[in-house]
């Protein structure tokens, strides 16, 4: 089984060759922790780490 991808610079789980939110093409498959976010705009949580947009990110990217 492969591990998802996620985007070295928003930390943001995605397929294809460039990240959809800050269009990045740095991808990684060494990472720890998954945080799915479903409303990002009323998210506390979302809001302390940053995140503007609604989806699955990695917590930490290495």
């Amino acid at each position: 089984m492969s591990r998802k991808k996620a985007c070295k610079s928003c930390k943001y789980f995605y397929e294809g060759q460039e990240c959809p939110l800050c269009k990045s093409s740095q991808t990684v498959t060494n990472w720890k922790g998954r945080i799915h976010i479903i409303d990002a705009k009323e998210s506390g949580i979302a809001k302390k780490i940053g995140v503007e947009e609604t989806g699955e990110y990695a917590i930490k990217v290495n």
